[in-house]
């Protein structure tokens, strides 16, 4: 697969001294220390561009180097390996990368990172407020340590719309026609895209899912039957998407959140209608009680669903 990452003018050294090029990257991608072999000095190469909250970073050092870092503090490394080879001897393995390879680095683990003389990567620096974001958008639950991924090695052709994606994002932050707004957009796929494509510590399965999700919702519209219930609160009581909340009551109900709220409120009015112990002293009361402000067209939805007026019900309740 051809890799498009970064092109000419987002260049910031070529040919430099790779110290000069690790001050850079020690100031605007992640903290370490650089050692080269004794018997080259090298010819590094670097390119950089910010995509929103990412870092996109091209690097070549020209030399068999090792960089050294104590940790990344609150960012993630997604390492890309486009020619050479790399050895990184991580706190419990110690894995040799050639070209085609892709690991996530986590952050505060401390890191020895060996290049070869030919390797060049691709990096992208992910804050790790971005994960977290991520993980509020699609309410996925995740306890209180840091979102870890696993240090395994993934070839590109196993995250191959991954790979566009970046690409394409390279190509959006050179362009003068992008906005910022386009960027964070982006950055929201990413981060996406990496919770569901990498294993990490964290369960994407959203809570509620299944049948003791919809009793509880249906529970919790029954004990506040006489509120102006919303999917919106509906959504946030079960800790669900709104896409996710229809699709479950399309599973269980067969209809729309509204429209079985509705049916409820309908059925609550329809009960304490023909309750004979009921001290209802009208329709339009217990009408009201319900939220049922448009009287005619209450009227209409209870002859529909029951078959008579409401009035009717009172009336059969009062001669009963």
């Amino acid at each position: 697969m051809p890799l498009a990452f970064l092109n000419a003018q987002s260049s910031i050294f070529n040919g430099a001294n790779p110290f000069e090029v690790s001050d850079y990257v020690r100031a605007n991608v992640g903290s370490h220390s650089l050692s080269l072999s004794s018997r080259s000095q090298g010819s590094a190469s670097l390119s950089h561009r910010k995509a929103g909250g990412l870092d996109l970073c091209r690097l070549s050092y020209g030399a068999r180097a090792r960089v050294i870092s104590e940790g990344l503090a609150d960012i993630y490394h997604l390492q890309f390996i486009l020619r050479g080879y790399c050895r990184y001897t991580l706190p419990h393995t110690t894995l040799d990368l050639s070209a085609g390879h892709f690991l996530l680095l986590n952050p505060d683990d401390p890191l020895d990172i060996t290049y070869s003389e030919d390797c060049e990567k691709f990096i992208v620096k992910l804050p790790a407020t971005m994960l977290g974001d991520a993980c509020a958008e699609h309410r996925w639950t995740r306890s209180r340590e840091r979102i870890t991924f696993k240090q395994v090695p993934y070839r590109f052709q196993e995250l191959e719309s991954l790979i566009v994606l970046l690409q394409l994002i390279c190509e959006e932050a050179e362009s003068a026609l992008t906005t910022p707004q386009m960027l964070q957009h982006y950055n929201r796929v990413v981060t996406t895209k990496l919770m569901t494509m990498l294993e990490h510590n964290l369960g994407l399965e959203e809570p509620c899912q299944h049948a003791p999700c919809f009793e509880r919702l249906v529970q919790y519209i029954n004990d506040n039957i006489r509120q102006d219930i919303s999917a919106e609160q509906l959504s946030h009581f079960s800790r669900l998407s709104l896409r996710s909340l229809y699709l479950l009551f399309e599973k269980n109900a067969k209809t729309t959140p509204k429209q079985f709220i509705r049916q409820k409120k309908l059925e609550h009015v329809h009960a304490t209608l023909t309750n004979p112990a009921s001290k209802a002293p009208n329709v339009t009361a217990v009408a009201l009680e319900y939220g049922f402000t448009h009287l005619g067209r209450f009227s209409e939805r209870y002859r529909s669903t029951f078959g008579m007026l409401p009035s009717e019900a009172m009336k059969s309740r009062l001669s009963s």
